[in-house]
């Protein structure tokens, strides 16, 4: 159940970097409303996983979600430029946070 709380969280985390960057320095309204809900949301998550998880490996895995996913939102919703290399590299992200995910972080 933790780390279904770190998934989410994650997925959150991707919510509130888009919502930042439409906001556009907190000068949009709703963008800035919504960045807020997903930062709370977000961070609220992670404090209860970290409960019964490792800090290490979940703040690896929250933070990796929601680099991968921004990165990928970016470029399929923003126009964000896709490189081959962009996308090896948001790879070997997921690669890393499965293997420390694996790695068997729960108490």
């Amino acid at each position: 159940m933790a780390w279904l709380l770190v998934i989410v969280a994650g997925i959150l985390e991707t919510g509130f970097a888009v919502c930042l960057k439409l906001s556009h320095g907190f000068t949009r309204l709703w963008p800035t409303i919504a960045f807020a809900a997903f930062a709370l949301g977000s961070f609220g998550l992670l404090t209860l996983a970290l409960k019964k998880l490792d800090v290490g490996p979940a703040y690896a895995v929250w933070t990796g979600i929601g680099a991968a996913g921004t990165a990928i939102y970016g470029m399929i919703f923003l126009g964000d430029l896709v490189s081959t290399l962009k996308i090896v590299s948001i790879s070997l992200v997921i690669v890393g946070v499965i293997g420390l995910q694996l790695s068997g972080s729960a108490h």
